[in-house]
């Protein structure tokens, strides 16, 4: 019997979606399988290139994942039971982007996830742990069945990476220049990301999908930097101050994005830098927990 694959995306840039039919490929030319697409589209875009107002004034409705519209998806994807979903998603102020939300929160994505493998798969800059653990919560509301997780990252230092990813988000310029290297998640991982798609496949046509988490991990699906776990937390901790902070003084929002701008740069560039410096004064101390932190990142389980 033909098994039945959809995958979900959204792609400003298209990184993601090379990703996630990457992934697919192994699927796709297939008669045992049915590839059908879902590209979210909000009925009001975000623009690309970002202008940095736009960028900046996105922060607080992301953050507290405020959804916009949305057109639905077709009629196929609303009335097909599928085997398998595979789920491309960003993150935007270290949270699932608005795009994302808005169809989670939408009347139509329980009927879609509930009961179905899902597959999350993400195109990072590098923070997307926590944003991970806040979709998990989304899907089991939905009594979806999170199977396997796929995060591929910019695998530059964290201060490269910040100057690369905003010169390509408002100049929509990716490639290397100058000193820079090129934005994003490479060319080789995403052309690569195929393999994946093998291995999940495998899962599927044996139906189960007990051991596909430690396999994709193996393969090299997850990494997880400690350091970047402990600014997201503490990101998180900010960001939910400023984020209703904005939000409740309508007013005045527009000085406290201005406000909020300095802060960010100032995070990045000044409070990220003494963090990392006792981050890895504490490792000895700290080398259990974080090993074990570590590992349940790399999982697909809620705590």
């Amino acid at each position: 019997m033909q098994k039945n694959i959809l995958v979900i995306y959204y792609s400003q840039t298209g990184q993601l979606e090379d990703i996630v039919k990457n992934v697919a490929k192994p699927f796709e030319n297939n008669e045992q399988y049915k590839v059908t697409y879902y590209n979210i589209q909000l009925k009001k875009d975000f623009p690309f290139p970002w202008s940095g107002d736009v960028f900046f004034n996105t922060f607080p409705e992301s953050y507290l994942q405020i959804p916009s519209d949305i057109y639905p998806p077709s009629d196929e994807v609303l009335n097909t039971k599928f085997d398998l979903i595979l789920f491309g998603y960003q993150v935007w102020y270290l949270t699932p982007s608005i795009p994302v939300i808005s169809f989670l929160k939408s009347g139509f994505a329980e009927n879609i996830l509930k009961d179905t493998p899902i597959v999350t798969i993400s195109g990072t800059r590098n923070m997307w742990m926590l944003s991970q653990e806040k979709l998990k919560v989304y899907l089991k509301r939905m009594n979806a069945k999170l199977v396997g997780n796929i995060a591929l990252v910019d695998r530059h230092d964290n201060y490269t990476s910040v100057l690369t990813i905003l010169k390509w988000l408002t100049t929509g310029k990716k490639e290397a220049s100058g000193m820079l290297p090129a934005a994003g998640v490479s060319d080789e991982e995403i052309n690569g990301a195929g393999k994946y798609g093998e291995i999940i496949k495998r899962y599927l046509d044996k139906g189960d999908f007990a051991n596909l988490q430690p396999d994709l991990v193996k393969n090299g699906a997850v990494e997880i930097r400690p350091f970047l776990v402990r600014m997201e937390k503490v990101g998180n901790k900010i960001f939910t101050i400023w984020s209703k902070l904005i939000i409740n003084k309508k007013e005045k929002r527009p000085l406290l994005i201005k406000f909020f701008k300095v802060y960010l740069m100032t995070a990045i560039w000044v409070v990220s830098p003494i963090v990392l410096v006792f981050h890895l004064l504490l490792t000895p101390i700290l080398w259990f927990k974080r090993k074990k932190q570590r590992e349940y990142l790399q999982g697909i389980n809620l705590k």
